[in-house]
């Protein structure tokens, strides 16, 4: 029996979690493999202040991007996604990430909503694969 994911839109967490799955179905890892390697850099939510302390002292930053996959295509080295619901907007230290890692020669993007998300993903991995040195 197929398991049925309960996926709230109303949530960035849910557009995330979309994405994700999205990113797992069989005919599309079949396509990009290398999806396998998508993951999430979990920066936000709640947790109690010694937790947050610790995060913090072991290279918790604010304002880094969701989702990062460390694979190269065309001139970048890899690509980061921020995720947004329709309706949220970044934040001042997100843009900043967003733009500091264009500048280290990385794909970084704001996403409003999964299907922005995936569209990217799409239009990355079809840029072409750089040349492999040595």
């Amino acid at each position: 029996m197929k398991k049925l994911h309960q996926v709230d839109l109303s949530k960035e967490a849910g557009h995330q979690y979309a994405v994700m799955l999205w990113a797992q179905q069989p005919e599309i890892r079949g396509k990009w493999p290398e999806l396998a390697l998508l993951h999430a850099i979990p920066n936000g939510g709640t947790r109690d202040p010694a937790e947050a302390q610790q995060l913090k002292r072991t290279g918790l930053k604010k304002g880094v991007p969701d989702l990062h996959l460390p694979v190269p295509r065309g001139s970048y080295h890899s690509l980061y996604i921020e995720m947004k619901r329709p309706g949220g907007k970044a934040s001042k230290e997100q843009n900043w990430w967003i733009e500091q890692l264009k500048i280290q020669g990385n794909a970084a993007y704001i996403c409003i909503g999964w299907k922005e998300a995936v569209q990217c993903l799409e239009k990355y991995l079809k840029l072409p694969m750089p040349e492999r040195n040595g």
